[in-house]
C-alpha cells in the first residue's frame, strides 16, 4: 500500500490514492487520540488534509511530557490541533493545560462543539479563587454534553443559559448549594445529571422538568438534605444525604439510596407505581424512613436491603420485628430479594408463621440472596429459610452467604451444620457461599 503526495502509485501494490476521498475521511474520522492524529498527518499531504474534518480530539493524560507542559509547548500543540480541526464536535482534555488558553479554544469552535470533557485538576495552578475560571464554558453555546473533573463549584459560574445541554457530569468537586442551584438553572433541559464524589453540606435543591437519569454521590458525614423535583426521572441514585424529598417520581423505575456514614432520617418519595429496582444501603437508618420507602414501593420487583442498624439518634439499635407474611403480602410482585444481616434477623420472628393462612404464597419470588452474620436465633432463621423455599412457588435460586460470623462457641458450628443440611435437602435451589 502506498500513499504519495504526487498522486502516483507504485508498481504492483495497492495505491492509497485510488481510494475515494470520502472513504479516507471516514476512516480517519474514527481517530480521536491526538497522538494517532499527529502520526497520520505526517504520512502524506492527502491524509493531512483530512484533519480539518475530524469530529473529535482526545488529549490523554500523557499526551505531552512534563517538560513540554512546563514550558507551554503543550498549550501551543492543543491550540494548533483545535485550530486545524474546523468541524470539531467533541473535545476531551485530560492532560495539563493553561486555563488562560481555554476561552480562545472554546470561542473558536463554539458553533460546532457538542461534547466537552475537561480534567480541571490538571489546570489547578491557574484556577481563580472565585470560581470564575468556569465562566468561559458559556462560550460554547451549542454544547450537548459537559463533563468536568476536579472543579470547584463554590460560586455560580456565569453560563447564562445552555439550552442545548442534555448531559452534565461533575466529578470530585467541593460544592456550595446555591452555586449548584444556579449552575443547574443555567441548564434547564438536562436529561442526565451526575454529581459524583462531591463535597457539600447544606440543602441541595434541584428542579428539572426533563431529567431522566440522576446520580448524586456526596461525601462526608455531615447532614445534607436533598430536594429533587423531576417528574420524568426514571433512574435515581443518591449517596450521602440525611433527608431526601422527591417530587414527581411517578416514572421512576430504579431507585438507590445509600449513606456509608451517619444516618438517614427521612425519605419522602410519594407513590412509586413503576418502580422495578429498589436498593437501600447504609450503616444506620431511621425505621420510619425504611417503612416509608417500602410502603411507596409496593410493586417493586428487585429489592436490596443492606442496612446495619436503625435508630433516630447516635445509639445504634436493632431493627423491630418484621412480619414475614405481611411483608410479602405487601410486595406481591417481588422477584429478586437481597437481604443482609440485621434486616434478615428482623424477618425471623416466630409469630410470623404461627397463624399462617393456608392460602398464603409468595407468587413471584425467583431469586433470594441472604447474608447471615450471627448464629443467634438459629432456629427462627432456619424456619424462615424453610418458609421462603416452601411458599415461593417460582423460586429458582437461594444463595445463603455466611459473612463475618464469629466462631467463638459451638453455636456457630451447630448453626452452620444446620445450614448445610438445609442446603442438602434443597440442593436444586439452595447454595451456600
Amino acid at each position: 500500500m502506498e500513499c504519495g503526495d504526487d498522486g502516483g502509485g507504485g508498481g504492483g501494490g495497492t495505491d492509497m490514492n485510488s481510494v475515494p476521498d470520502g472513504v479516507v475521511q471516514h476512516v480517519l474520522s474514527m481517530l480521536s487520540n491526538v497522538r494517532d492524529v499527529a502520526a497520520c498527518a505526517c504520512v502524506c499531504r492527502r491524509w493531512r488534509e483530512c484533519v480539518p474534518y475530524l469530529p473529535a480530539l482526545f488529549f490523554p493524560r500523557n499526551a505531552f511530557d512534563t517538560a513540554a507542559a512546563a514550558r507551554g509547548a503543550a498549550d501551543d500543540a492543543i491550540d494548533r490541533m483545535v485550530t486545524s480541526v474546523e468541524r470539531l464536535r467533541e473535545l476531551v482534555i485530560y492532560c495539563p493545560f493553561s486555563m488562560a488558553r481555554l476561552p480562545a479554544w472554546l470561542a473558536m469552535r463554539s458553533t460546532s462543539l457538542r461534547v466537552l470533557e475537561l480534567r480541571m485538576d490538571a489546570a489547578a495552578a491557574d484556577k481563580a479563587e472565585d470560581g470564575g475560571y468556569l465562566d468561559c464554558i458559556g462560550l460554547a453555546r451549542s454544547l450537548e454534553e459537559l463533563r468536568l473533573w476536579g472543579v470547584s463549584l463554590t460560586s455560580a459560574p456565569a453560563w447564562e443559559r445552555l439550552d442545548r445541554l442534555r448531559v452534565l457530569e461533575i466529578v470530585g468537586a467541593p460544592l456550595e448549594d446555591s452555586a449548584v442551584k444556579d449552575a443547574i438553572a443555567a441548564c434547564p433541559n438536562l436529561t442526565d445529571l451526575s454529581l459524583l464524589g462531591c463535597d457539600c453540606s447544606g440543602a441541595v435543591s434541584i428542579e428539572l422538568s426533563l431529567l431522566e437519569r440522576c446520580r448524586l454521590d456526596f461525601l462526608g458525614a455531615g447532614n445534607c438534605s436533598l430536594s429533587l423535583v423531576a417528574p420524568r426521572v426514571e433512574s435515581l441514585e443518591v449517596q450521602g444525604f440525611t433527608w431526601i424529598t422527591l417530587g414527581g417520581g411517578h416514572s421512576l423505575r430504579r431507585l438507590s439510596i445509600a449513606k456509608s456514614t451517619g444516618r438517614v432520617y427521612k425519605v419522602d418519595t410519594g407513590k412509586l407505581p413503576d418502580l422495578e429496582h429498589l436498593s437501600l444501603r447504609g450503616v444506620q437508618w431511621s425505621w420510619t424512613a425504611v417503612t416509608s420507602v417500602l410502603q411507596c414501593a409496593r410493586d417493586v420487583k428487585h429489592l436490596v436491603m443492606k442496612i446495619e442498624f436503625c435508630g433516630d439518634f447516635d445509639a445504634l439499635q436493632p431493627f423491630p420485628e418484621v412480619d414475614l407474611v405481611d411483608f410479602f403480602n405487601s410486595h406481591p410482585n417481588l422477584r429478586r430479594f437481597e437481604i443482609h444481616g440485621a434486616m434478615f434477623a428482623a424477618l425471623c420472628q416466630k409469630n410470623s408463621l404461627k397463624n399462617l393462612d393456608s392460602s398464603f404464597s409468595i407468587p413471584c419470588l425467583e431469586e433470594v440472596l441472604i447474608t447471615v452474620r450471627s448464629p443467634l436465633n438459629a432456629e427462627q432463621k432456619l424456619n424462615t429459610l424453610e418458609s421462603l423455599v416452601k411458599y415461593s412457588v417460582r423460586l429458582c435460586t437461594m444463595v445463603i452467604r455466611i459473612s463475618q460470623m464469629k466462631n467463638c462457641h459451638d453455636a456457630a458450628d451447630d448453626f452452620f451444620e444446620e445450614i448445610c443440611k438445609f442446603k442438602y435437602m434443597n440442593y436444586k435451589k439452595v447454595r451456600v457461599e
